[in-house]
């Protein structure tokens, strides 16, 4: 929200399958050091946590069953369509490397992040922290 973090998603693979936490800021942001943040209250009216729980458990479902149903194409062409630009400045770190730094470049068919760094090449990100960037 106009910059500041609102939420995160983190995947992890376990046992063949993968384990999925989304934190959502509905009431208060905590406070990071390394980016501004903000909670659903601070711009509107903040949801019943156990409601917008719920409905969060549902639409997940949904798109889990979208999913094994018509595969991975029609996710990816409505998350590129939702996503931020072309062309956005991003930082992706992968475990203990360095974080990359370039621009988001879409996702590849395996819905690897494509991130197109200053070279100009690609680099399929899989798995990583991802964080908008001034660009620097």
């Amino acid at each position: 929200v106009n910059g500041a973090k609102l939420s995160g998603i983190l995947l992890e693979g376990a046992r063949g399958g993968v384990v999925v936490g989304i934190g959502v800021n509905l009431a208060v942001a905590p406070v990071l050091l390394d980016r501004p943040t903000a909670a659903l209250a601070q711009i509107g009216t903040c949801p019943d946590c156990d409601i917008f729980a719920q409905e969060l458990a549902a639409t997940v479902s949904l798109e889990v069953e979208r999913w094994r149903t018509f595969g991975l194409e029609p996710l990816i062409r409505r998350w590129d369509a939702a996503a931020h630009p072309l062309g956005t400045p991003l930082r992706a770190g992968e475990g203990c490397e360095t974080a990359l730094s370039g621009t988001y470049a879409g996702l590849a068919a395996d819905g690897a992040l494509q991130l197109r760094l200053a070279d100009g090449t690609l680099r399929a990100i899989h798995a990583g922290e991802i964080n908008l960037s001034n660009g620097s």
